[in-house]
């Protein structure tokens, strides 16, 4: 297994440097001018030049693309443009809140999602089983800024019983999270269905029926147990992508994490910030499938890393 780990982290390289390459010719390419930006929309082109020149940024692409290069090899992702602060210490502050926020996400996705499609697929055809795909069904339509504003709405506004932003607290994640972990918890909940209806008819199944096994751990230590792989591996995409996409729900909710930065940098057309901060989020995802296919073994012992 430690080779295994090695030689992912080692395929995480070629992938880093092809979502900075990719970062790079694109915040380029995005109209915009971070010189005029700072200079200000008074500034003479003397001016705005100037401050392109202490940028780096009149230099070719190539030649800036290296250079930040050279600096990322160091650990170092730049100085933002718009705070005038190393990139990293802007990302490390914000990163608690996103990752607060993810994982309470996740906690509602699997909760609501895994026991829902657990309930539709021991009942399956069943009219609590289409009403259950149903809204699920619905739940995935759902934009998230939406139900993130309905949230506001009703708990915030009517009833007064939660804050509608901020990260300030537990409370102030509260609106946030249901409203990105019920969006996917519609999409656990349809895999887990149609994952342990493959599994609940085959023989071993039967087999542990008919010895007269309780059908709790029928369901929960057999069949659950051997239609985890599907489950696990969408639960860590979900939390790859929630971790990356809460962009609109930290917006909408006034949360300063790393997400509401992200946007706030691409405003200010700030590319030190845009650049680091999607990199960081690249390194993240790739760690998480690795712990998703690390976690393959656990539950299935028939999974062999080579």
């Amino acid at each position: 297994m430690f080779s295994y780990v090695v030689k992912r982290l080692l395929q995480m390289i070629p992938t880093l440097i092809g979502v900075s390459i990719l970062t790079f010719l694109m915040i380029h390419a995005v109209p915009g001018d971070p010189a005029r930006m700072i200079a200000g929309p008074e500034a003479s082109a003397e001016e705005v030049a100037v401050v392109r020149e202490s940028l780096g940024l009149d230099q070719p692409l190539y030649v800036q693309y290296g250079k930040y290069v050279s600096h990322l090899l160091q650990g170092d992702l730049g100085t933002s443009l718009r705070s005038e602060r190393p990139v990293l210490d802007e990302i490390l502050g914000r990163f608690p809140s996103t990752i607060t926020l993810t994982v309470m996400a996740i906690v509602v996705m699997v909760v609501i999602g895994l026991f829902a499609g657990i309930f539709s697929a021991t009942r399956p055809n069943s009219l609590i089983d289409n009403a259950t795909m149903m809204i699920s069904l619905f739940g995935i339509s759902l934009p998230v800024f939406w139900l993130g504003l309905m949230l506001i709405l009703l708990f915030a506004y009517y009833l007064n019983l939660l804050p509608s932003g901020g990260n300030d607290g537990f409370r102030h994640f509260i609106l946030p999270a249901i409203a990105l972990g019920l969006s996917s918890s519609a999409i656990l909940a349809r895999l887990t269905r149609s994952s342990m209806l493959e599994v609940i008819n085959q023989d071993f199944v039967r087999t542990a029926r008919a010895k007269g096994v309780r059908e709790k751990l029928v369901i929960y230590k057999h069949t659950l147990k051997n239609a985890m792989i599907p489950i696990i591996t969408i639960i860590g995409l979900e939390f790859g992508t929630l971790l990356g996409g809460a962009v609109l729900t930290e917006t909408v909710f006034s949360i300063n994490g790393l997400g509401r930065f992200i946007i706030q940098s691409i405003q200010f057309r700030d590319y030190p910030s845009i650049q680091g901060s999607i990199l960081f989020v690249a390194a993240i995802f790739v760690i998480i499938n690795l712990i998703v296919d690390l976690c393959y073994g656990l539950v299935d012992p028939r999974v062999k890393y080579d």
